[in-house]
């Protein structure tokens, strides 16, 4: 969630693209396709400067993007005929495939019409223990935590902290402090517990970020759409390299009991959550393989290559998100010139 990289990573597409390399790279390294990876879609987000501002995009800026890369030739197609295109190794053109995790409920009132014009396909991925309260959105938690108070309370294994939250400078640094206690310090299965914890002791109401989400009747509805497919985040939106093989297992193979109970069908495809080198990795991959997944993405950066028909559960996507809210960034990172310099010069990225 913390992006510290931010300014380094805009200065290198400004070099790219003001340099001239993406028209002349792009018939080398711009693969065959690619996936893009949204969160949020909406016009009037809350905290438009709070610290997950990131995750969101306007609605207008999805529409631009759509309409550019139509321009330049690429056809929108749904994540099943992705693969099949992938195992084809590319005949047909240039394509994409939208995907959108976690189920914000504007996807479904903001990003959806904007879809519809264009009759581009997304794939939605849900955690079922999101969408039922039984997992929290602690990110979204830990920012109204920190923006609410000039200092908090902090209780650790080694006694109570105080956290100075008194500027903006400082919020940043304990959101910081909070995220990477949450995720490094505290146990998967405990973070909850914590999280509760930390909200009780500083006057925050849990479950008021809930309703970001859609609930069980609008995902059906959306289930329901031509343009929508349905897929899996794990049931708890969890970590899953930090889990038990057994606790991995469950998180994999059970989001699809559940997903089928509520919607009626399976989902074939899955979303690891985070995503990042720290969260999947080789056991993680084979668990979704094992769970009969038709594809698994990540959160690694990357076009889409022929090769990628062997590594169906590892595939990497491009972030279309509020830190890079220019056309001419996507047409950059489309190009494939960022591939390599985000990957350690890997062309093929998978894990």
């Amino acid at each position: 969630m913390i992006d510290g990289g931010e300014a380094i990573r805009k200065l290198a597409l400004n070099v790219v693209r003001y340099t001239g390399l993406v028209p002349l790279a792009k018939p080398f390294v711009g693969g065959i396709g690619a996936i893009l990876m949204l969160h949020r879609v909406t016009a009037t987000p809350e905290k438009p400067d709070g610290v997950n501002r990131h995750l969101n995009i306007a609605p207008e800026f999805l529409d631009a993007v759509i309409a550019d890369m139509k321009a330049h030739g690429y056809t929108f197609v749904t994540l099943d005929e992705a693969i099949e295109r992938i195992k084809a190794g590319g005949k047909g053109g240039q394509f994409a495939a939208i995907t959108a995790d976690d189920a914000y409920r504007d996807n479904m009132t903001e990003a959806l019409p904007v879809l519809e014009k264009h009759g581009a396909p997304v794939t939605i991925y849900v955690a079922p223990g999101l969408i039922n309260g039984a997992a929290d959105l602690w990110w979204e938690v830990v920012e109204d935590i920190v923006s609410a108070r000039d200092r908090l309370i902090l209780t650790t294994p080694n006694g109570p902290v105080t956290i100075d939250c008194s500027t903006p400078g400082r919020k940043l640094q304990a959101f910081a402090r909070l995220h990477d206690y949450l995720t490094l310090d505290v146990r998967e299965e405990d973070q909850r517990a914590v999280l509760r914890e930390l909200t009780r002791s500083n006057g925050i109401e849990l479950g008021a970020r809930q309703s970001m989400l859609m609930n069980w009747d609008e995902i059906r509805a959306m289930a329901g759409h031509s343009l929508v497919t349905i897929g899996a985040h794990t049931v708890n939106h969890r970590n899953l390299k930090r889990l038990s093989e057994a606790d991995a297992r469950h998180e994999v193979d059970d989001v699809r009991r559940i997903l089928q109970a509520e919607l009626g069908e399976a989902p074939r495809h899955f979303a690891y959550p985070y995503g990042y080198a720290s969260a999947v990795g080789d056991r993680e991959v084979g668990i979704a393989r094992d769970a009969g997944y038709a594809s698994a993405v990540t959160t690694r950066h990357g076009v889409l290559r022929a090769e990628h028909a062997d590594f169906l559960q590892a595939l990497p996507r491009i972030s279309v998100n509020g830190r890079y809210q220019s056309v001419a960034h996507i047409r950059t990172m489309l190009s494939g010139v960022t591939t390599p310099l985000a990957n350690a010069g890997k062309m093929l990225v998978t894990i």
